[in-house]
């Protein structure tokens, strides 16, 4: 079996933040999730023994480093931080107000690196941890209506691998893992949505949005299973910078790439022009 860890986990009220917490503590690691209330603080402490809640907003960022001081200070030193907490916002970019996109990068990016720098330097002192950061597919791809969402990931993935960078030599891994459609509550009540306005984009997204509703709750992706490959990725010696997890995730980002390359190629001419 592998080594107990103390596992830290923003947003284990439901979906992957839950799947992982479950599994983690059934392989006999500490789980410290952080929820946005008191209910779901119970609830998650009735998980068992080694599961501590905290409630947090991570939004709340000026709150963070306390709380991260207090749970070194109480549960010990944090081996891996999990930045899960995070939402889908779903709207045609014309239509979505800019209160909606400083929302989602509040939470999908700016919490998430508030976490980051509070356990940074004991991480540090130490010469050891892993930082997770729970991304997307949607990080790598885009898809009409989630321009917001998708900014959010890929401002994400960025960051994560940058600051792989700067760790590295200290001892500290980051992986940025990025699911493709999982059976989570992504795409049902967790999900904002901004009302349609324009007709223009009717054509386009409608049936995008219509086939989203139809598929929630009956993805391909087991958040179980993949629970289970985070706890793979966390016992690794080496691990990777970026982990896709799912077949469909795989496929469209491979997608990406030869499409990018094939781009890159048809206009290598002009951009090689630039040079002196």
């Amino acid at each position: 079996m592998a080594a107990c860890k103390t596992l830290l986990v923003t947003g284990v009220s439901s979906g992957f933040g839950r799947a992982l917490a479950q599994e983690a503590l059934a392989a006999g690691h500490r789980v410290v999730g952080t929820v946005r209330s008191a209910q779901a603080l119970r609830d998650f402490e009735a998980l068992g023994m080694a599961a501590a809640g905290r409630v947090l907003d991570v939004t709340d960022v000026d709150a963070i480093p306390a709380l991260v001081a207090e749970i070194e200070a109480t549960a010990g030193p944090l081996d891996v931080l999990v930045n899960n907490a995070g939402y889908g916002h779903e709207g045609i970019m014309e239509e979505s107000p800019l209160e909606a996109l400083r929302r989602q990068l509040d939470v999908n990016v700016v919490g998430a690196v508030a976490m980051m720098k509070a356990v940074l330097p004991a991480m540090r002192r130490r010469r050891r941890g892993h930082i997770v950061n729970i991304t997307s597919m949607g990080g790598f791809i885009t898809l009409p209506g989630i321009a917001y969402y998708c900014g959010s990931k890929f401002a994400l993935e960025g960051i994560s691998e940058a600051l792989g960078q700067e760790v590295a030599a200290l001892g500290i891994h980051v992986t940025a893992v990025a699911p493709g459609s999982f059976r989570t509550d992504w795409a049902g009540r967790s999900m904002v949505r901004t009302p349609r306005s324009i007709a223009d984009y009717d054509a386009l997204f409608d049936p995008i949005r219509e086939a989203r509703h139809a598929k929630s709750g009956r993805q391909l992706g087991d958040p179980l299973k993949a629970a289970r490959a985070i706890l793979t990725l966390i016992d690794a010696p080496s691990p990777p910078a970026h982990l896709l997890l799912g077949s469909d995730a795989l496929a469209q980002v491979r997608g990406k790439l030869d499409r990018l390359n094939a781009e890159l190629s048809a206009w290598q001419t002009l951009t090689l022009s630039t040079d002196a």
